[in-house]
């Protein structure tokens, strides 16, 4: 299948809301799974064609995307996918680790039971998706996850607000993944230890256990910048 006709199913799936709007988040989501890879050409008809909608929804969404850093609009050339930059990768990872470590704080001092129990479902979850090779299932429950650390605490403006910086964490996690430069098991570890802090009401060992979870990103880039140098900016 050609790079760009992974686009076609955007004409099939029911969409509310602003046509642009939809587009966007369609590509941003094809690029963070890596179905649209850096260096990728995004010629404005084409996508126009392919999606099934008129090419000014689609000039509003990649103009969208260049704002986010996922795309580069080259004046008389064309738009590109970007390379993950590593520098957003690490200051992602920064904002999240203030971020989600103060939620964890103030969840361990405060979580419903009933949500713990829902927690502890979504991990089990993800284990089963990772025994059928459910890779993009597994990362979904994932952010399930740590959306409902937040959401517990009433914190979802918080969780919000990380959607745009964790964007280039987002592309380095699709990939580690999958070639298992992060091992799935290593996540659940770490999720259950996060839990495990909940549940002890210890937000010490909470913060502990996200902090290390958080900086997994960080040992997985050399290993993937190696073996995939084309999808990656060190600058």
């Amino acid at each position: 299948m050609a790079p760009l006709q992974v686009l076609e199913s955007f004409s099939r799936m029911d969409h509310s809301g602003p046509v642009g709007l939809n587009i966007a988040r369609f590509l941003r989501d094809a690029i963070i799974r890596n179905q649209l890879q850096p260096g990728q050409t995004l010629p404005e008809a084409e996508l126009a064609q392919i999606m099934g909608v008129s090419r000014q929804p689609v000039r509003d969404a990649l103009i969208r995307l260049s704002e986010s850093g996922l795309l580069r609009i080259l004046p008389q050339r064309g738009t590109l996918v970007t390379r993950i930059s590593v520098r957003a990768v690490e200051g992602g990872r920064f904002v999240r680790q203030a971020v989600e470590r103060a939620i964890i704080r103030q969840a361990a001092s405060a979580v419903a039971d009933a949500d713990l129990r829902a927690m502890r479902r979504n991990v089990d979850e993800q284990e089963e998706a990772l025994e059928r090779g459910d890779h993009a299932g597994f990362l979904a429950l994932d952010d399930a996850l740590h959306q409902g650390f937040a959401r517990c605490m009433g914190q979802e403006t918080a969780w919000d607000a990380l959607a745009e910086v964790k964007l280039q964490m987002d592309r380095v996690r699709f990939l580690s993944v999958p070639t298992h430069a992060t091992p799935g098991p290593v996540l659940l570890r770490q999720h259950r230890a996060i839990l495990a802090g909940l549940a002890a009401r210890d937000p010490d060992a909470a913060e502990a256990a996200m902090a290390e979870h958080l900086s997994e990103v960080l040992s997985s880039l050399p290993q993937l910048a190696t073996r995939f140098p084309s999808h990656f900016d060190a600058t």
